[in-house]
């Protein structure tokens, strides 16, 4: 089966559109607490590999500082942007049109990984074939 471009990117924008509400979703699956945990470990994570970007280019600490301080602008405004979206998201939907668009949004999802996964195994098979 051939995908046309719009086939295959149309679901993709169409989450792409509703991540922020994800987020919301996930939020909401574990009672409104957010597992602070998991969260604090990937931060520690992301931490440590800039670091060791940073490192890697030979960065000086002043320059990494600004980075660092360049990336904390960021992720706020990011979070003030996707909490403004949130909000205006439930002004427009309801509770249960809130919980048929995640689920219709975590149908799509799935149905777009396995049409690229059939992609990739076509590719990978075609590539393959013109190899031997």
């Amino acid at each position: 089966m051939t995908l046309s471009l719009r086939q295959f990117v149309a679901p993709a924008l169409f989450v792409a559109a509703l991540l922020p509400l994800a987020a919301t979703a996930q939020a909401d699956h574990h009672d409104g607490e957010k597992p602070h945990h998991d969260r604090e470990r990937m931060e520690e994570r992301m931490e440590e590999h800039r670091q060791d970007v940073y490192e890697r280019a030979a960065l000086s600490d002043d320059k990494q500082q600004a980075l660092n301080e360049a990336h904390d602008t960021f992720r706020n405004e990011m979070k003030n942007v996707r909490d403004a979206h949130q909000a205006r998201m439930a002004e427009i939907l309801t509770e249960d049109e809130q919980e048929a668009l995640r689920d219709a949004m975590h149908e799509a999802r799935e149905e777009y990984r396995e049409e690229y996964r059939e992609a990739q195994g076509k590719r990978h098979h075609d590539e393959e074939k013109t190899s031997q």
